[in-house]
């Protein structure tokens, strides 16, 4: 099973342990790219200040963040899996998993990222401001900027195994499963079951704790199908309905009564 996040808007701070090493990052079918990134990103942030904020769509309160992503070389780095943080990072927990739930998470977790495409939660990568909604004067916007690199990669990493799909629709935007790898993806919306609406918080919340049930389960879905019959094991209420053609991506319902 491989799980696609998106990453959270605000981070934790870089660690102070040693600096980025780009060739030690997972999928290197990804290291052209990231590195025209950071390049920008980097240059962008050393330079004019206002040009970076307005750029990064960052408010005159986050303006320390300009700074952060100037220094992104040579500050400290630590496991991806610490460095996001909100509401489905708090959920998901990864940080109290036990060893065998930790390994899991270490091998089907992906992470994607405007700067760096995608990263394992065992990855070091220091703290960093730049959604995948960000257009940089020089690459443009960056989820067409990772289209080309991520349909090279990701096919491959996906293996022959169950894609299951939470990352919201800007992240979505930068790899779009396709084919074969498309009919067994399965993408979930959580929905206040009252109102049948998509509420942010609990959306984000509850997707962090399927992700834990299913790693504390060892849980191994081999399809879109077994996913459902997984969840519902797991006390979830989940609706889900075939799609009506091959090489089309499942999406699944899970209801929840409470907003929390």
């Amino acid at each position: 099973m491989l799980v696609l996040l998106p990453p959270s808007e605000g981070k934790a701070p870089s660690g102070r342990g040693g600096p980025l090493e780009p060739e030690s990052l997972s999928l290197p079918g990804l290291a052209g790219a990231r590195a025209a990134v950071l390049d920008e990103l980097v240059e962008l942030c050393a330079g004019d200040e206002e040009k970076a904020r307005e750029v990064l769509g960052l408010s005159e309160g986050l303006r320390g963040e300009v700074g952060k992503n100037a220094g992104l070389r040579t500050a400290g780095a630590r496991p991806a899996g610490e460095i996001y943080t909100g509401v489905l990072y708090d959920a998901l927990g990864l940080g109290s998993l036990e060893a065998g739930a930790r390994r899991r998470a270490g091998r089907e977790l992906l992470v994607f990222s405007g700067l760096w495409g995608a990263v394992r939660v065992t990855d070091r990568i220091p703290s960093y401001r730049c959604s995948m909604g960000v257009r940089l004067p020089g690459l443009g916007a960056l989820a067409a900027h990772w289209r080309a690199p991520m349909a090279e990669v990701l096919p491959e990493v996906a293996g022959d195994g169950l894609v299951l799909d939470l990352r919201s629709a800007a992240y979505a935007a930068a790899w779009k499963p396709k084919g074969e790898v498309a009919g067994r993806t399965a993408s979930v919306r959580v929905l206040h079951a009252p109102t049948r609406k998509v509420v942010s918080h609990f959306n984000k919340a509850t997707k962090g704790r399927i992700v834990r049930s299913l790693l504390e389960a060892g849980a191994a879905p081999g399809s879109p199908a077994e996913l459902v019959e997984a969840l519902r094991d797991l006390g979830y209420v989940v609706e889900a309905e075939a799609p009506g053609k091959a090489g089309r991506a499942w999406s699944l319902d899970v209801l929840v009564d409470e907003v929390h």
